[in-house]
């Protein structure tokens, strides 16, 4: 029997993460489910064992990407279970209510959203990476979103030049750049590093008017994550083909 890959999923309690989760147990991959509060990403590993008969393999496990403790000791756990990890997915990430335009954005709202989106993402692949290079061929998917493109929101007639989120904008920016140096980085290693835009869903963040559902918002990170030897690295994704910068 082959062995299954390990996959972690942080912020995979609820939204997209759990949906993400979802897929990749159903491809067949040991997922842990990352959770800021343990017993909610209890609770959803649960549920999503169970609304699949028990066959998918879901585990949680606690993970603040804000707490160095809490990442050392998530990778710690990885390594004493399993000696590797195979994927690893960061999408932990927070949209502030307080966001705004850049004339009015507090500065404190800002300061949060980097340490969450760009500092906790940066300190939990820098944990992982011992691990993903131990794995013999490991994919890291960042989840990142149209309105990092500067091609996009530069445009006049896009929508996307309408949002007044810059805290959001500018920290999956600072992901998009994350994702092509650390490419750049690995490569030759069999290691590969994309960015992953699900769109508009319909979850707490995306809002839940949204048009797109969680499982179509996942497909494309479960696609980046499950690339061919032969796949794209340092490369933002939609689910229309790859974005611009």
């Amino acid at each position: 029997m082959t062995e299954k890959k390990i996959a972690l999923v942080t912020g995979a309690n609820k939204g997209i993460g759990k949906e993400i989760a979802r897929q990749l147990a159903e491809a067949g991959y040991r997922v842990l489910v990352g959770s800021r509060d343990l017993g909610r990403g209890q609770q959803a590993a649960a549920e999503l064992n169970e609304a699949a008969g028990g066959g998918p393999d879901l585990r949680a496990i606690q993970l603040d990407v804000t707490d160095p403790k809490s990442v050392q000791a998530a990778a710690d756990t990885i390594a004493n279970n399993h000696g590797r990890l195979d994927v690893l997915i960061n999408n932990a990430a927070i949209l502030p209510a307080e966001d705004s335009a850049v004339s009015e954005i507090d500065p404190d709202v800002l300061r949060t959203a980097f340490e969450t989106n760009v500092v906790g993402l940066v300190a939990v692949t820098q944990a992982l990476l011992p691990l993903l290079r131990k794995a013999e061929r490991a994919r890291v998917v960042n989840l990142s979103t149209s309105l990092a493109s500067f091609t996009l929101v530069g445009d006049p007639s896009s929508r996307m030049s309408t949002r007044r989120t810059f805290a959001y904008n500018a920290t999956k920016a600072a992901v998009n750049m994350a994702t092509v140096m650390l490419a750049n980085e690995l490569r030759g290693t069999g290691i590969v590093v994309n960015a992953a835009d699900p769109g508009n869903c319909a979850t707490d963040m995306g809002g839940w008017e949204a048009a797109r559902t969680p499982a179509q918002g996942a497909a494309v990170a479960v696609r980046l994550a499950t690339l061919d030897a032969d796949g794209p690295t340092g490369q933002v994704h939609a689910e229309e083909g790859q974005l611009p910068w």
